[in-house]
């Protein structure tokens, strides 16, 4: 018969190896679940996007998709540029730039653009009333877009001027990283 103390080392390792194995086991079994909540593969891929706009022109529009949803890319005119900054905000249905990239600001045209000059703008197209794509390239009565399928009418800044959208169009998170470069996200 062993002795006491070596019997109760015993006993204390194979306690310890016992909730050793256990916990990697359970470690393994758990890990797959966990693990399959983390976004695909083309979801990683689409939280992103960089957009070459060395080809875009003034009055020119880009429309890529990010995330699904389409997104209007426009290098606006003097003249786009002028009618957007002439709007009194007061006459506005929504006051909120809806600016990833500034949020909490209101609606003026240079909160709404991308550069300083207010020449780029980048908003989702997607109607804020119930999920329409709306025409742009100088549609409705505020020659910005036009959603035809409920008549909601936006201005050279994607502002709802018009119609039963309740919101401004979505300026997502964009910024230039390079001078003919625009990462979405």
């Amino acid at each position: 018969m062993p002795p006491e103390d070596e019997t109760g080392n015993r006993r204390d390792f194979l306690c310890h190896a016992t909730l050793g194995t256990g916990a990697v086991v359970t470690g393994a079994a758990v890990w797959p679940l966990i693990d399959q909540m983390n976004p695909s593969a083309d979801v990683r891929a689409e939280a992103s996007v960089e957009v070459d706009v060395s080809a875009v022109e003034p009055g020119m529009q880009l429309t890529v998709t990010w995330r699904g949803k389409p997104v209007f890319i426009r290098r606006r005119t003097p003249e786009e540029i002028a009618a957007a900054r002439a709007v009194d905000l007061a006459a506005l249905i929504d006051r909120q730039a809806e600016n990833a990239n500034r949020p909490g600001t209101d609606a003026q045209d240079g909160n709404r653009t991308l550069d300083e000059a207010g020449e780029w703008l980048v908003m989702v197209g997607v109607c804020t009333h119930l999920g329409c794509v709306p025409v742009g390239n100088g549609a409705g009565d505020f020659g910005g877009w036009f959603c035809p399928c409920h008549g909601s009418h936006y201005d050279t800044a994607g502002r709802i001027r018009k119609g039963p959208a309740p919101r401004n169009l979505p300026v997502p998170l964009a910024r230039f990283i390079d001078d003919t470069t625009i990462r979405l996200g």
